[in-house]
């Protein structure tokens, strides 16, 4: 993975995250963000699987994630693909989107993945340039015209709770209250409520990936914050749940493309 590269920028409060990367090689693991995230692929193609179908986002193209939506991810030509991503906290949207509208306002839902779109593109450059440097009073500007663009152009209607079993949001909620914690499946049903064949079942269908996928993505989210944090990677595994360091480190690169060291680094 010699051409392969990524870096990270992260706002003070956590609420923003950029992301620069290159990738040839890389293939990510099925994931999701708990943030919205939108991106600008700016050379090369890549291609992800997103609710169910093949995407491809190629130069130019805009890419419109909502929170907990289950993608991967790789390029789809051999001299791999370079973008820029942008994450942004549901919290950052509703506040732009009711200082606009002078009322509360919900969470958009974009329902496709990939859009040609160049005034987007435009946009999510512009922020991504005003974030790597200018002033508050210019981030704050740019970071409101980007989202009223994104919702105006680009969402089609609220985004709603599901409807969920009640087994499966009772699995969700013992994972997310215990994820270090190196429970069986039988345990994990068994709290649940149901069969270790129903809960796998409808966990799948609901947040597209099986418990223990989802698990490990929690441990890692929360590796995330420590190494934010100034936490060192071996640190940081012992407290999400990780075996070791080495083993964080294989799966942090798996879905981040960069190595809990390298993450940290501006």
């Amino acid at each position: 993975m010699r051409n392969d590269w990524a870096k990270y920028w992260r706002a003070p409060d956590r609420r923003l995250e950029v992301m620069h990367a290159h990738f040839e090689q890389h293939v990510y693991h099925r994931h999701s963000h708990e943030t919205y995230s939108f991106g600008v692929t700016e050379t090369g193609a890549q291609a992800f699987t997103c609710r169910g179908e093949g995407r491809t986002s190629a130069a130019g193209m805009v890419m419109a994630l909502n929170p907990d939506d289950p993608h991967d991810g790789q390029s789809a030509v051999a001299a791999g693909f370079t973008y820029r991503m942008i994450h942004i906290g549901p919290e950052l949207i509703t506040d732009q989107l009711g200082d606009a509208s002078e009322r509360p306002a919900g969470l958009p839902l974009f329902t496709q993945p990939v859009l040609e779109d160049p005034v987007l593109a435009n946009a999510l450059r512009t922020l991504d340039t005003a974030l790597q440097g200018e002033s508050r009073l210019a981030q704050d500007e740019a970071l409101a015209a980007t989202v009223r663009a994104l919702v105006r152009r680009g969402s089609t209607r609220p985004l709603r709770t599901r409807e969920l079993p009640g087994e499966v949001s009772r699995a969700r909620e013992i994972l997310e209250a215990s994820f270090a914690e190196d429970m069986r499946a039988e345990d994990l049903a068994a709290a649940a409520g149901c069969s270790r064949f129903a809960l796998h079942r409808g966990f799948v269908a609901a947040y597209g990936m099986a418990p223990s996928d989802y698990q490990r993505q929690l441990r890692l989210r929360a590796a995330r914050r420590l190494l934010a944090d100034g936490h060192t990677p071996a640190q940081a595994a012992a407290a999400a749940g990780f075996a070791d360091q080495s083993h964080l480190t294989r799966w942090f690169k798996r879905y981040y493309g960069v190595t809990p060291g390298r993450f940290q680094r501006p």
